[in-house]
C-alpha cells in the first residue's frame, strides 16, 4: 500500500508528535492529582535528571511512571504490534531501539533504588483498573510512608477513592 499524503506533508505529521503533555500523560496527571498524590514531572528530581526521563516522579517514595504509546515503545497490543509497510527496516530498527532504550533505563533506574511502573496507552480504556494499579503502586496518597513515620501521634486519614472529588468542607466539633 502506497502512502497517501506527500512526504513533506508526512514529514509534518510525525513532527508534530509530542513527547510530553500527551493526552494519556495528562489523564493520568488528572486522575492522580485529584486523589491527592503529587509528583514531579518529566525525570527532574530536584537539580538530577532520572535515567529516561520518566514521566512522573514520586521522589518521596522513589517511584516513577512512564506513560508510553503503545505504537512507539512496541507493546504486545494490537496498536503495538502494527508495523508500518512504508519504509519498514527504518521503523523495525527505529521501535527496536526505543524497546532497548527503555529497558536499559528501567534497569539504571532499579539500580539506583526506584520502582517503575509503565503504563500503557491501551490500559486507559479501563478506568478502575488503571485506577487500581496506581494505586497500588504508588500506596496511598498524602504524605509518605518514611514522612508519616516521623510525625508523632498525627492520625492516620482515610483513603478516598481516586475517582471521587475531594471534601472541602470544613467540619467543627
Amino acid at each position: 500500500m502506497t502512502d497517501t499524503v506527500s512526504p513533506e506533508q508526512r514529514s509534518r505529521n510525525m513532527a508534530r508528535i509530542r513527547g510530553k503533555d500527551t493526552k494519556p500523560e495528562l489523564l493520568i496527571r488528572g486522575i492522580l492529582h485529584a486523589a491527592g498524590y503529587r509528583f514531579r514531572l518529566h525525570g527532574s528530581f530536584g537539580k538530577v535528571r532520572l535515567p529516561g526521563k520518566p514521566d512522573l516522579v514520586f521522589a518521596g517514595r522513589r517511584k516513577v511512571l512512564f506513560v508510553n504509546g503503545c505504537f512507539w515503545h512496541f507493546h504486545s497490543c494490537r496498536a503495538g504490534q502494527h508495523a508500518p509497510k512504508t519504509n519498514s527496516e527504518f521503523w523495525a530498527a527505529k521501535r527496536k531501539r526505543t524497546v532497548e532504550r527503555d529497558a536499559a533505563a528501567r534497569e539504571r533506574l532499579a539500580a539506583l533504588g526506584w520502582d517503575v511502573l509503565v503504563v500503557w496507552e491501551c490500559e486507559l480504556r479501563d478506568r478502575s483498573i488503571l485506577e487500581e494499579q496506581l494505586r497500588v503502586f504508588l500506596g496511598p496518597p498524602g504524605r509518605t510512608p518514611a514522612a508519616a513515620a516521623g510525625a508523632a501521634g498525627a492520625a492516620a486519614l482515610p483513603v478516598p477513592p481516586l475517582d471521587s472529588k475531594p471534601d472541602i468542607s470544613i467540619q467543627q466539633n
